[in-house]
């Protein structure tokens, strides 16, 4: 039990890396939370900083939950003190476990006053480890509502939505077997919401016509 709580904390941690704050004071002096939209994330640093800095910060993000899977589950080494009633055999269900703790340290870290990014780029890199061509699919959606309206947070509320629709239909239409679908399926659908959930102000200002529209052009700040 004092191993599992161990891989959890330290997955909280890595994700609680407030990696946006660290590259806004780096590269201009300023904490990212009291510019543009406020919040602690990728596409906020894509709004005030440019497309470069804000890419690199969600790759960071990305990163944060990656690792969290595939390295620090890794230093789990007991059985599960509870039983597995799902279809993953321990690791990759103590994987997911360190993964959703990593998108809550980023959502909420410890290191900035509880008041971090959204968690979708660390929800991301979760996902990309468990569900890799469905996640694939889901960054073409992406990219294509932000090509397309200029808006990464409707980019990220539909790519995440995308998740759980993508492997209904490759599992019930093209009949692929996804390893584990009655599983990730309501874990994805879960994402969703917490992803509207962390969204909420975004839709609300998206409805008004207020959300800010990203721009490849580095803005100054005053």
């Amino acid at each position: 039990m004092l191993n599992l709580i161990f891989v959890v904390l330290l997955s909280y941690m890595v994700g609680s890396i407030p990696t946006s704050i660290i590259l806004s004071k780096l590269v201009r002096g300023i904490d990212i939370r009291n510019y543009g939209s406020g919040n602690a994330g990728g596409s906020n640093v894509f709004r005030v900083l440019g497309w470069k800095w804000g890419i690199l910060t969600i790759l960071l993000d990305a990163l944060k939950g990656a690792v969290s899977v595939i390295v620090v589950a890794r230093l789990y080494l007991d059985n599960i003190p509870f039983h597995n009633i799902t279809p993953f055999d321990d690791f990759t269900l103590v994987q997911i476990i360190c993964g959703v703790t990593a998108v809550m340290g980023h959502v909420w870290t410890v290191f900035a006053g509880f008041r971090g990014g959204k968690g979708i780029a660390t929800g991301l890199g979760v996902l990309i480890m468990i569900v890799t061509i469905d996640m694939a699919l889901a960054l073409g959606i992406f990219f294509i509502i932000v090509a397309v309206f200029r808006y990464i947070s409707l980019g990220s509320i539909a790519a995440a939505f995308s998740v759980p629709l993508i492997m209904v239909i490759r599992e019930n239409m093209f009949g692929v077997n996804i390893q584990g679908y009655h599983t990730i399926l309501p874990f994805s659908i879960l994402l969703a919401l917490f992803v509207i959930y962390t969204h909420r102000k975004n839709i609300e200002r998206i409805l008004k016509g207020s959300e800010s529209k990203i721009s490849f052009v580095k803005k100054k700040l005053i």
